[in-house]
């Protein structure tokens, strides 16, 4: 009984697994739920976050297989193992970086005495609200977690990045390679074809595509008589 009261003293936070698992509504931060704890992540983009869109054509994604939640220390975990590997194996200007969760749900907590003797003195209430303790993300079967773009030499140290990074989470996740263009929503074909006849522009670590609307003197010549690229916003392929 004292080795159980002094680890519970020692130890800071109450355990994630006593979170995990999605119930009652969202509970964000506002004017009504105040003194909530900064999220232990910080930073969401690593590596060479600036640059373009065709310097990394190759991207993984780590995706979950599970509905649950995440703590803002796991993904800080996950960040860190993950960043940590591509920058001893393959450099740090070879790759990009993304954290796709942001931990906006606050987690509570019911703080009662826990010095020696206390179970006896003290049992609490059932149900009880509770104080913001932390903050979590909640996730969906089949959602990004974390997404690197990197050079095609590179993405399969891409995924061993992820393998480690997966022993920071709960649950099951599945290493995707994409097969798309780096992060952009186009296929690598699509996009090599529209960026060589024009149709495709960089746009910061994504692109877009010049739609087939408009008036026919602002479109060039030479895409006149092509059909559209897009459809109801979605690639055509």
């Amino acid at each position: 009984l004292l080795y159980s009261v002094e680890l519970r003293s020692r130890r800071a936070r109450r355990l994630a697994r006593c979170y995990r698992v999605i119930k009652n509504k969202p509970y964000p931060k506002s004017r009504y739920c105040r003194g909530v704890p900064d999220p232990k992540i910080r930073i969401y983009d690593a590596g060479m976050k600036k640059y373009s869109v065709d310097a990394f054509p190759a991207c993984v994604h780590l995706v979950s297989f599970e509905k649950e939640q995440v703590s803002s220390e796991s993904l800080e975990a996950g960040r860190i193992a993950a960043n940590k590997y591509m920058v001893k194996n393959a450099g740090k200007d070879a790759f990009h970086l993304r954290v796709r969760l942001h931990p906006f749900h606050v987690l509570r907590i019911n703080k009662m005495l826990s010095c020696a003797g206390a179970d006896r003195l003290q049992q609490g209430m059932r149900g009880a609200f509770g104080k913001p303790q932390g903050v979590a993300s909640r996730i969906s079967i089949g959602q990004v977690m974390l997404s690197i773009r990197t050079k095609d030499v590179h993405a399969t140290k891409a995924v061993e990045a992820f393998r480690r990074a997966k022993f920071k989470f709960p649950g099951r996740q599945q290493i995707v390679q994409s097969t798309n263009w780096g992060f952009t929503k186009f296929k690598r074909d699509d996009y090599v074809k529209w960026k060589a006849s024009g149709r495709a522009l960089p746009d910061g670590v994504n692109a877009k595509v010049l739609s087939h609307h408009g008036l026919l003197a602002k479109r060039p010549v030479e895409h006149i008589q092509e059909t559209a690229a897009m459809e109801y916003k979605r690639p055509l392929h």
